[in-house]
């Protein structure tokens, strides 16, 4: 198997792998809002979050900049709560403010991004360069990224068509399992 193939797949599997489901969450929640025809938007919205994980893990791999990962990891958490609470601001307005989403998404991409980076520098070890690495890794996050995005689009999708009357209800459900879920992550991580 190449490289690059090798690294695209453990970008891939970082998204997709159901045991580091606190990042299907956040994506869940980040994209959850948006209807299917907003995709240009969210895949410009998944992007931006992707951008700000390559930053701090190049960061990171690095050694430019390092934090304690059990800080890490309370923040990832608490990135997926203050997403659902976004989320229930603009379920409150009817509308989900996309500029500001960008902003978020790129910070919290940061914390994200700092999460793997202590498992990446030590599977890193004995590469000679690490860029090519970096940009297979974060190519398959991107594309584990956008297979997410997919299944909340095709779920918004069948929301829209056959429950219209309760889709705000039922979105609010979601993300109050979501937010319930970032308290229990949050409490077990402290």
């Amino acid at each position: 198997m190449s490289d690059f193939l090798v690294w695209f797949l453990t970008g891939l599997q970082h998204i997709l792998d159901l045991k580091a489901y606190d990042h299907i969450l956040y994506i869940v929640c980040l994209s959850l809002l948006f209807k299917p025809a907003e995709w240009k938007k969210l895949l410009v919205l998944v992007t931006a979050f992707t951008l700000g994980h390559s930053f701090t893990l190049a960061l990171s791999t690095f050694n430019i900049l390092s934090l304690p990962s059990s800080w890490i990891e309370i923040a990832i958490a608490l990135t997926i709560g203050i997403t659902c609470l976004i989320n229930f601001k603009e379920l409150a307005l009817s509308s989900a403010g996309i500029q500001s989403r960008y902003w978020t998404a790129a910070l919290f991409g940061c914390i994200h991004g700092l999460g793997f980076s202590y498992l990446l520098k030590s599977m890193l070890g004995k590469e000679m360069s690490v860029l090519f690495p970096l940009f297979s890794f974060n190519l398959g996050l991107e594309i584990g990224q956008i297979v997410v995005l997919s299944l909340v689009l095709g779920f918004t999708y069948f929301l829209q068509k056959t429950t219209l009357r309760f889709e705000k209800a039922i979105l609010s459900t979601i993300t109050f399992v979501i937010l319930l879920v970032s308290i229990y992550l949050i409490l077990q991580r402290i």
